[in-house]
């Protein structure tokens, strides 16, 4: 074993041990030999040898590599803005007066429901093809196969006469974003800086509020064009992102992690080099990256070719269904906590008293601005905040605030007479998509792609956005159903569902911040990959941020 490589296993009873060999002294707990130097403290972290590197080797903020791999993850931003438009887009065209008179929709419905809902439909048929495109010809061809998906439907949309031209176009819309959703956020994450992984992939994921936001904005100042052009400019601006995207991709490099699987060493090195090390080839952040993803490869290379087609590597071992289960928690959790219901805000303010179409599309863009707030407060702390604990704080929340919400909605009524209610229905309503935005926009980008190796990323999140397809399908084919029947009282479906999801974050959420994507294979090997996670190592930190000496108690011994 290398003097860089992780080797952890876990023994008889609660005790894991750890085999690190680090570039600095490991001592015993009580030993006496730790430093005292003046200013020296003692840390627990994840993985001591990371910490170590990434203290040795800081990258400039604004050195040239560093705006150079903000312009990646911006790219990869503006993949997400085209997905976050759609959804603000369709809850506010369908209740444009002129939309409503060429469409004969109404506001709810089974109509809305598969005009809405056929987006999600494109997204599920396309998940095999856009998995294989994103292996086959790397990250960067995946973003652009999906910018001309979406350039395609856009056209289409505009130029719709028809209910039947609408889902066409809605269909293929659906089909470009999942190209997009497979290769950009993998893209984000494999280009990072370990320090930086959080806050980039957790950038990535806000590019949805850098969609919703501009999508509230126009339409809110379409619906003063007395003409079909009301609606059809907003559907046109729907592929606006990716002209960005198609004007920029070629001068970004490829992901590291790609040309390492693809025997392109020699550059992926130089990545890792230039972009991580500060331009030292001998940096121990880039000895450490490199040595990981080669024996990483390495091992992918030793198993079976897996035909593209085939994506039974994400169930058939232990490992492989403890790395699913997180994918399969957040992209069901993620759709499904209440902010589904985002689809149909207009509609929901009106059953909330707000009747004028002018203050529903206006209500439209504040919650959109307030939501991306609660969003961008938390990718500024990613890289800071436990992943597990946000998730179940940050549920559970999402359940308290529903559930005012719902009470004020009983007070409400449906004879409306209750003013007071009402607002603070509305008032929970915003708080709610606060707290969630919190809590799932940057993990929703996050916690899959670290959950999932290089041997099954782009297969992973293929799945994650066929889940996230199908309950994108349900809630926007349900919910103007259940907004026809039921009306407000589909809100306490989600303060039950909340609350479970809240109970299977505690007991099956797996702790990722602080490791590297390939240490957290030991992770999944481990018999309770959950306990494992929240192993931490202890060190010893001098005043100028050096690491010089890791401390290892009798239990780790």
């Amino acid at each position: 074993m290398s003097t860089n490589e992780v080797s952890k296993t876990e023994v008889a009873g609660d005790a894991i041990v750890e085999d690190i060999h680090t570039h600095f002294p490991v001592v015993a707990e009580g030993s006496g030999k730790t430093a005292n130097n003046e200013g020296a403290k003692e840390r627990e972290v994840y993985n001591a040898e990371l910490y170590a590197a990434i203290q040795e080797s800081r990258i400039p903020p604004w050195s040239k590599a560093a705006r150079k791999l903000y312009l990646c993850v911006f790219i990869a931003f503006c993949c997400a803005c085209a997905n976050g438009y759609d959804g603000s887009l369709m809850g506010s065209i369908i209740v444009m007066p002129h939309f409503q008179s060429r469409m004969h929709n109404g506001n709810d419905g089974w109509q809305v429901s598969v005009m809405t809902s056929l987006y999600s439909v494109g997204s599920i048929v396309a998940t095999p093809f856009a998995a294989a495109v994103s292996d086959k010809w790397g990250r960067r061809v995946g973003m652009v196969w999906g910018c001309f998906g979406i350039i395609i439907g856009s056209i289409i949309t505009a130029s719709s006469f028809s209910m039947a031209q609408i889902t066409v176009g809605r269909f293929i819309l659906g089909a470009g974003i999942q190209f997009m959703t497979v290769a950009a956020p993998a893209y984000s994450m494999e280009v990072a800086p370990p320090q930086w992984r959080g806050r980039f992939t957790g950038f990535y994921n806000c590019g949805w509020f850098g969609g919703s936001i501009p999508a509230a904005l126009v339409t809110f100042g379409c619906q003063y064009i007395d003409s079909e052009w009301s609606w059809r400019v907003p559907f046109l601006c729907q592929c606006f992102a990716c002209f960005i995207v198609l004007g920029a991709v070629h001068f970004i490099p490829e992901s590291p992690r790609y040309l390492f699987a693809n025997g392109r060493e020699a550059e992926a090195i130089d990545f890792l080099t230039e972009y991580h090390g500060g331009g030292n080839r001998n940096a121990r952040l880039v000895l450490l990256e490199i040595e990981e993803i080669q024996e990483s490869i390495r091992q992918e290379l030793n198993d079976k070719k897996i035909p593209w087609w085939d994506f039974s590597c994400l169930f058939k071992t232990k490992e492989a269904r403890w790395r699913s289960s997180q994918v399969l928690m957040m992209g069901v959790f993620g759709q499904f906590s209440g902010n589904g219901l985002g689809y149909f805000n207009a509609t929901i303010f009106g059953e909330l008293g707000v009747k004028s179409v002018a203050q529903q599309l206006g209500y439209n863009v504040l919650n959109s601005v307030i939501s991306a707030i609660g969003a961008g407060t938390a990718v500024s702390q990613t890289d800071r905040m436990p992943r597990r604990k946000v998730l179940v704080y940050g549920t559970f929340a999402c359940a308290v605030m529903l559930a005012i919400n719902g009470g004020c909605n009983v007070a409400f009524g449906r004879d409306q007479t209750n003013i007071n209610a009402g607002q603070s229905a509305l008032a929970f309503y915003f708080l709610f998509n606060v707290v969630n935005s919190f809590t799932y926009t940057p993990l929703q980008g996050v916690v899959p792609v670290e959950a999932l190796d290089n041997t099954r990323r782009a297969k992973g999140l293929a799945f994650y956005g066929f889940l996230t397809g199908c309950l994108g399908f349900i809630n926007t084919f349900c919910t103007p159903i259940a907004n026809k029947t039921i009306g407000l009282n589909y809100i306490w479906v989600f303060v039950g569902w909340d609350c479970i999801e809240t109970v299977c974050w505690y007991f099956f959420g797996i702790e990722a911040q602080g490791r590297t994507l390939e240490e957290l294979e030991w992770v999944y090997k481990q018999p309770n990959p959950v306990k494992a996670s929240q192993h931490v190592d202890r060190i010893v930190q001098q005043a100028d941020g050096t690491v010089t000496e890791k401390i290892v108690s009798e239990n780790d011994s």
